[in-house]
């Protein structure tokens, strides 16, 4: 009877061992259930922060990205707008002055700059209403797109000289190289640096002349305007209007204009008289 007593009591002992093991064992998978389990909910916390800091973020990029994209269309704007009445005033100033100092004396000769002002008015109108109804839309909804005339490009310089010309500075065209279609914003960016350095060589130069020179090659579009004026070093001083470094709203629109297609311009009073502008335009990978 002893020996089976303490049998018993030996085998009791063993089970309440085990029993405490498994409820320690027990214990310890609850605390690291319970640990994972913060761990997991801190981590959502971790990634809901995430990524609300993103999400800001990418509203900031965007609100950034649209101010970008307003403040470079209204400079689009300034630049075409400048080009346009720019150009045309210009020549209508020049061609007003004419005819009223001939008025007098040689009416069909005031008659026919009277008749060039006229035509640059209209022109000036019709290419305002062009931005314009691109800008603002037909109340109607109606496309007027159709009765809209094409942009202006390489295409039209003979008419720009014929103007300049017209308005009493002669001017030399020298094409190079095999010309070919270009994309519309390139051959608008190539007329509006032929149409500003004339612009500014008949309002500010010395009434002699000016040469226009195109040259094509495998990777570039070069435009170089030259007109004459004092020379430097002659000690005379060129018009006082003209900046000589080129920073007019004109030539710093123009050289928005090149550097978007990776290219450079650079325009400055000659050493040997007059001013010069000139661009380079890459053509590889033009479409």
């Amino acid at each position: 009877m002893m020996r089976v007593h303490l049998w018993l009591c030996q085998s009791d002992g063993v089970h309440g061992d085990r029993g405490v093991l498994l409820v320690g064992a027990l214990l310890a998978a609850l605390a690291a259930a319970g640990w994972f389990g913060a761990a997991l909910l801190r981590e959502r916390r971790r990634h809901r922060k995430a990524l609300e800091d993103r999400g800001w973020l990418l509203e900031r990029e965007r609100e950034s990205a649209a101010r970008a994209a307003v403040d470079a269309e209204r400079a689009r704007i300034a630049h075409e707008l400048h080009d346009i009445v720019s150009h045309n005033v210009s020549l209508m100033v020049v061609q007003a002055g004419a005819a009223r100092e001939v008025l007098a004396l040689m009416p069909d000769a005031a008659a026919t700059a009277l008749a060039a002002v006229e035509g640059a008015g209209r022109d000036t109108m019709t290419q305002l209403r062009q931005l314009l109804g691109l800008l603002a839309p037909a109340a109607d909804g109606s496309d007027e797109e159709a009765d809209l005339a094409p942009q202006p490009g390489l295409h039209g310089l003979g008419a720009l000289v014929d103007r300049i010309a017209f308005a009493g500075l002669p001017v030399e065209v020298r094409i190079s190289g095999e010309p070919r279609p270009l994309p519309a914003g390139i051959d608008l960016t190539a007329y509006r640096i032929v149409q500003e350095a004339l612009t500014n060589a008949l309002r500010h130069g010395d009434g002699g002349k000016a040469e226009v020179t195109v040259r094509w090659t495998d990777r570039y579009l070069r435009v170089e305007v030259l007109n004459s004026g004092p020379s430097i070093l002659s000690g005379a001083s060129p018009a006082p209007r003209r900046r000589p470094d080129g920073t007019g709203r004109g030539l710093l629109g123009l050289r928005e204009r090149v550097a978007v297609y990776g290219g450079d311009l650079d325009a400055r009073h000659r050493l040997g008289g007059g001013y010069r502008v000139r661009a380079r335009i890459p053509l590889a990978g033009a479409a």
